[in-house]
């Protein structure tokens, strides 16, 4: 389903729950590829997309997605170099046995570097690190950690 200029949604189900949910806005700064990419990282490592899963044909999510065929293409290459997706000749594209070790250190990565974006941002306004740090235990608490 796609909203003309405004976001693209492919909504994959199994009889008992949601397998995949992936949503392209326009508004969002990364390119189509990437989003279609990381949100399926996301669904690899968090366990909704389990090792083996069949990812949806290249042509099915492009139509679905109303985006062409080649940015999935772009999406599915990236996520097998990466070592997220096995392609299997005339079968297609599954989801890889992931170490979730890996996963987690990938987006500890992932994370950390958008923590130096903020800290950058930060200074550059005069917001003082220690007032970030308020702002994380402040989150810490709302979710009782």
């Amino acid at each position: 389903m796609c909203i003309p200029n405004i976001l693209c949604i492919y909504d994959m189900y199994s009889r008992e729950e949601r397998k995949l949910f992936i949503v392209i806005s326009a508004a969002n700064p990364d390119p189509m590829y990437k989003q279609v990419t990381d949100q399926i990282k996301d669904a690899i490592a968090t366990g909704s997309l389990a090792p083996e899963a069949k990812l949806p044909s290249i042509r099915e999510m492009a139509a679905e997605l109303g985006i062409s065929p080649i940015t999935i293409k772009r999406a599915y290459s990236d996520l097998e170099s990466e070592g997220f997706v096995v392609t299997r000749a005339g079968l297609g594209s599954f989801v890889a046995g992931m170490n979730r070790e890996r996963l987690r250190e990938a987006k500890t990565a992932e994370i950390r570097e958008e923590l130096r974006r903020i800290a950058r941002a930060a200074a550059a306004f005069g917001v003082p690190i220690a007032e970030i740090e308020a702002m994380v235990k402040e989150m810490k608490e709302e979710r009782h950690e």
